[in-house]
């Protein structure tokens, strides 16, 4: 496509990124009447659906849930063929939203993002990319994703590999066959645990190169058909008011029990049943599974009988049986045989712990104990989560102060929507707000609603520009501390606490509060005037 003139006009609203949020973001700022372009990194739509396409690549929440709530015609016309989609799935449906809303037209593709500066004159935004664009915008709204930015670890040796490498987050279009290679695959989180399954399938010898276990639950995946998906579509407005008052966005909820309060049979009960729903939802069977550790226990109790029960060799069901985290406080995984992988003569497990890698050479990995020859090397590592992409951007405020210089010491924002000193500019799901232990693409809708809620107040009260004051950052960093040390979660090295990249301040970033409580505080600070917001009208020249 050509792009707009960008020169006749400032524009009402930049939006960087191209993902669930950029394209709802698109979308709602469009029909608000708005003057709005983007620029997104991919030659498509999609975000992490278009960049994560590894075997296996399927999301934790249901399809059903897991899909845009703002058009009924669009819940009630797509129809998901199982109950967790699965990439190819999901990106297909992000395709037929851009094109059944126009939203292509509204980006511009094969283009990173590499400054945007505030310019406290105008009260603008001066957004410079890759491609040579030289915008200026009134507003930025940065749709910039959670994991958007692969974390690839710096081993000694690694460029000297001589077979093919790959990471997770950046899978080839066309695929990969691993008939007859050996494959070495280094990392055991959620894309790991996804893609091993499948990978053994077809390599001559897989081994896992495992540094910490991880808890993952069968997906318990089914097709949908025809019957189950006119129940789901009758029941859809109960359905969707359910999640967004939930804790994480899904209709489910947990029993308000103590795990220790019932009996054990009616506990295993419990636990059984969630389990056999399938993934992250195991984490919440109880309200204080991740706040209690004694209540935390019997649930970890629960999940190493059924890693046991699937994995023949128990020395090695040792190794794949966490015992660094309470179960939850990491996220679940979601998986399709995954320990039952362990079980094929052709995949081997070899322990990081005992015997960590000391090298990457042409040949393959060498850890203190042993070399392994390999034809294919898979980084299964994750990404630089919440605060990465938006890392990699030059973004200059108030006094010419970086957003990375902002965050030294950890993100800072309030509802992690704004940061003060950054007037105009937005985030969607970042740092601060539920973000990564919510349903994202509910959060996304709930995040942009706000940003064109407080975009529509100014334009109608005059006002120039809107920021947190530092008073509010501080407050929500308190409240934010506050909710996350009643929990578990900061006991684990988590990539939510930023612990998986080197040097990343160590501070956990998303609130923990639960979505529907998190989006009562947003309606609130609204309808309170934008309470801890500075809104200010003069434009100084």
């Amino acid at each position: 496509m050509t792009d707009p003139d960008f020169s006749t006009a400032p524009l009402d609203v930049v939006v960087i990124g191209a993902g669930v949020a950029g394209m709802y973001a698109m979308h709602r700022l469009r029909e608000q009447g708005l003057r709005v372009h983007g620029f997104e990194a991919g030659s498509g739509v999609g975000g992490t659906w278009y960049f994560n396409r590894y075997p296996g690549a399927r999301c934790d929440v249901e399809s059903f849930d897991y899909s845009y709530s703002f058009s009924e015609e669009l819940q009630q016309d797509w129809d998901w063929s199982e109950k967790y989609a699965t990439q190819p799935e999901i990106l297909s449906y992000l395709d037929h939203v851009a094109d059944r809303f126009d939203l292509r037209t509204g980006f511009t593709f094969d283009t990173r993002v590499l400054s945007a500066q505030f310019d406290e004159g105008t009260a603008t935004w001066r957004v410079q990319t890759d491609g040579g664009h030289d915008v200026t915008s009134r507003f930025v709204v940065c749709a910039t994703g959670s994991l958007s930015t692969a974390n690839v670890p710096n081993i000694a040796g690694r460029e000297t590999f001589g077979g093919e490498v790959f990471h997770t987050g950046f899978w080839p279009h066309e695929g990969v066959d691993f008939t007859g290679k050996r494959v070495g695959v280094i990392g055991t989180g959620s894309s790991g645990i996804q893609s091993i399954p499948l990978i053994a399938e077809q390599a001559d010898h897989l081994y896992v190169f495992q540094r910490s276990a991880n808890y993952s639950v069968p997906a318990g995946n089914t097709p949908l058909d025809d019957k189950r998906r006119a129940e789901i579509k009758a029941g859809y407005a109960e359905r969707r008011a359910l999640s967004k008052r939930s804790g994480g966005g899904s209709p489910f909820v947990s029993d308000p029990r103590s795990a220790l309060e019932v009996s054990e049979a009616e506990r295993n009960a419990a636990y059984e049943e969630r389990w056999k729903l399938g993934g992250v939802l195991f984490a919440k069977t109880f309200a204080d599974q991740t706040s209690n550790i004694e209540a935390n226990g019997t649930a970890a109790a629960f999940a190493e009988r059924k890693i046991r029960s699937e994995v023949q060799d128990q020395a090695i069901a040792d190794l794949l049986i966490p015992n660094d985290h309470p179960i939850g406080t990491k996220r679940i995984v979601t998986d399709t045989n995954y320990y039952q992988s362990y079980n094929r003569d052709n995949v081997s497990l070899v322990d990081l712990k005992s015997a960590p890698i000391e090298a990457i050479d042409e040949a393959g990995i060498k850890t203190a104990d042993a070399h392994y020859e390999l034809d294919a090397l898979v980084f299964a590592t994750g990404f630089d989560a919440m605060t990465g992409a938006l890392d990699r951007i030059e973004i200059r405020g108030r006094n010419g102060e970086t957003l990375r210089e902002n965050w030294h010491a950890g993100p800072r924002t309030y509802l992690g929507l704004g940061v003060h000193g950054f007037p105009n500019l937005f985030i969607v799901t970042g740092p601060g707000s539920p973000s990564v232990l919510s349903n994202m693409i509910l959060a996304a809708e709930q995040h942009v609603d706000w940003i064109a809620g407080a975009i529509n107040h100014l334009d109608s009260a005059g006002i120039d520009t809107i920021e947190p004051s530092a008073e509010a950052v501080d407050n929500w960093l308190d409240e934010c501390s506050r909710r996350a040390s009643a929990t578990l979660f900061p006991s684990a090295n988590s990539w939510y606490m930023g612990a998986n990249i080197p040097g990343k301040p160590r501070i956990f970033m998303p609130f923990i509060g639960g979505f529907g409580v998190y989006s009562d505080i947003c309606a609130d600070v609204a309808a309170a005037g934008y309470r801890g917001f500075e809104l200010n009208s003069a434009v100084h020249a």
